[in-house]
This record gives structure tokens, sequence and C-alpha cells, in this order.
């Protein structure tokens, strides 16, 4: 990925119940899942790729608490690269059923509270 800033977050026009902030890819798709706007085919795509990420990414601690604090998560683009063809595939659902999304870059993302390799959560 060629970019310069530090953080990537894939985040919808709509606001999250939890946070107040734009609602996350992850979200964006569990939404869809549970109200029955993906098809089958394409709810276990989602499926199976969450799992992916759930496999391969570690959870921030504070989601084990309810998420108090009402951080939001980014991707830290330096190592984005081995997480790209899994977001690909959310973002292709996103498309495939008109969900409206950005990707946002920044370099000043929030209050860091959680990093890791390759994400930080903020607040």
């Amino acid at each position: 990925m060629n970019v310069t800033k530090k953080y990537l977050r894939i985040q919808g026009h709509e606001f999250s119940y939890g946070t107040g902030k734009p609602t996350g890819v992850f979200s964006l798709c569990h939404r869809r899942v549970n109200d029955g706007t993906f098809t089958p085919e394409d709810a276990k795509l989602f499926n199976d790729t969450d799992q992916w990420f759930k496999d391969n990414l570690v959870q921030p601690p504070f989601y084990a608490d309810g998420n108090p604090q009402k951080a939001v998560t980014w991707f830290k683009t330096d190592t984005y690269e081995a997480m790209r063809e899994k977001s690909e595939i959310l973002t292709a659902l996103l498309d495939k059923y008109n969900v409206q999304y950005d990707m946002v870059f920044t370099d000043n993302a929030g209050e860091i509270i959680y990093e890791d390799e390759y994400q930080i959560a903020v607040i």
C-alpha cells in the first residue's frame, strides 16, 4: 500500500450504537447478515472472512468489557498488506449491496488506548 498516512479505517455513513462514531466495516457487514440483506452465500462469505480476522488479528481486550470507553479501531497502513485481500472481500460485499463507506486515512486518529502490530484503538 503506497500511503503516507499511518492509519486506515473503513467506516460507513451509519453510526455505531455503542460508540456514536461511524460504524466500522465489520459492524456494517454484521448488520446486513443480521437483518437478512446478505444472501446466505454472502453471509457465509462474511462469516468466514470475519473468522479469519478473529484467528489472525488480536481483539483488543476492552471489547471483552463491552468497550466502556467507546473506542474505535484503525488498521496500521504499514502492516495492512497482510489483511488487504480479506478486507477487500468485506468492501466488495458492501459494494455489492450499495452500502456507503469511506476509507479514511490519517496520522492522528485520536488518543491511542491500545496498540499491536496491525492496529490501534483510539478514543
